[in-house]
């Protein structure tokens, strides 16, 4: 929660180009409630008085625990998950005054996918005016963060999240290979410039953070995501992945979320879906093939962001266990950042492994071991 609220702070006000509300982009961006924005610091929560999350000299500890007294339970719960963007969840390309009555009104961890032109699989790009050209839709993204900081208690940003295995996913973005082609050219300066390039549109679009790179080792040629991975070498995989980090985290301009974490990309028969995927590799092969990549990735490249997946290992869901979210994850390979679950991982635990008796049990089960924010196709308060 901690790391989850500063990263969402810093990415979010370092986005915010305050915008006028109106259809017509202005040439000159204003704020809306001037009061708000002081030299050199925000009033977030609108007091009048500079708190300690608020100022950018106080150490980042004292803001975290000054934000986290002043948090409400449904505000925490609210930065804990995801709502999925225009045309997918969201019916809104531009806030309303609907919003204050919504679940968003106390806040909202993230925004994914949000005017990216994707509706539906099987539907045509969306005609939204706010997907092309560049500047208009990072206007769009503006407005909405500018209904967090502004319309909400404690102005708390949201993360503006979208994909990017291939360049970042928006309608005009530069569409690179696949995965599994860039990783056959073993060219590490390249995909660092994949990744700068990847993260440099998506901060220029007005996302913070993208779901790249895969860090997965592909080993039966059979899967059908084996498209998606940069090989069946764990050495290739962690070289590339580094690079890809260091290219889109480059100077800031977005965070990267690696995925999937962990012994993700072997299952039994290849199998996916809505299958008990049940991977059959010793201990010795997941850490020799699958744990390295993302150890490498997170000492070398600062890793932000971890997906954590929604397969099992040795009869354990990864997405409840304390002892790879948590014992490994942070406390062995070191990582500092969030750990954001892989679509619907947290119900899986209910509905495919039978971990969980309902949901709230399978949402405890995810919290406890280590997940900061839930991902899904849904409604977040489904």
């Amino acid at each position: 929660m901690k790391k989850l609220l500063i990263t969402s702070l810093f990415l979010g006000s370092c986005v915010l180009l305050l915008a006028q509300k109106t259809t017509k982009i202005p040439n000159v961006y204003k704020p809306v409630r001037s009061e708000m924005y002081k030299k050199g610091w925000i009033d977030f929560n609108k007091n009048g008085a500079k708190d300690t999350y608020e100022d950018p000299t106080a150490p980042i500890d004292a803001r975290i625990e000054d934000l986290l007294s002043q948090m409400t339970l449904e505000e925490k719960t609210c930065q804990m998950v995801t709502l999925y963007g225009y045309k997918r969840v969201l019916k809104d390309d531009l806030p309303t005054s609907e919003w204050k009555n919504q679940l968003w009104k106390d806040g909202i961890g993230a925004i994914d996918e949000h005017l990216n032109g994707f509706q539906q699989w099987g539907l045509p790009p969306s005609d939204n005016e706010y997907v092309w050209p560049a500047s208009k839709h990072a206007w769009a993204l503006n407005e909405v963060q500018r209904f967090f900081i502004e319309e909400t208690r404690l102005g708390i940003p949201t993360d503006f999240t979208n994909e990017g295995i291939r360049g970042v996913e928006s309608y005009k973005a530069t569409n690179f290979p696949t995965q599994l082609g860039l990783g056959h050219t073993w060219n590490r300066q390249l995909i660092h410039q994949v990744g700068l390039i990847t993260g440099r549109e998506a901060r220029m679009l007005g996302y913070t953070n993208v779901y790249a790179p895969i860090l997965d080792v592909g080993r039966d040629q059979r899967w059908g995501r084996y498209e998606e991975v940069y090989g069946e070498s764990p050495y290739l995989v962690a070289e590339l992945g580094i690079e890809m980090v260091r290219g889109m985290q480059h100077n800031h301009q977005v965070a990267a979320t690696g995925k999937h974490f962990i012994a993700y990309s072997n299952n039994k028969g290849a199998r996916e879906g809505m299958a008990r995927v049940d991977p059959q590799m010793s201990p010795r092969e997941v850490e020799m093939l699958h744990a390295y990549p993302f150890k490498r990735v997170i000492r070398e490249a600062g890793l932000l962001g971890v997906m954590s997946s929604y397969n099992d290992y040795d009869g354990f869901p990864i997405q409840s266990s304390y002892y790879w979210l948590t014992t490994r994850l942070r406390g062995e390979m070191g990582f500092r950042g969030y750990v954001v679950s892989d679509s619907d991982a947290v119900e899986y635990l209910y509905t495919k492994h039978g971990t969980a008796k309902d949901m709230k049990e399978a949402v405890r089960q995810s919290v406890e071991a280590g997940l900061n924010v839930r991902c899904t196709f849904r409604s977040p308060d489904s």
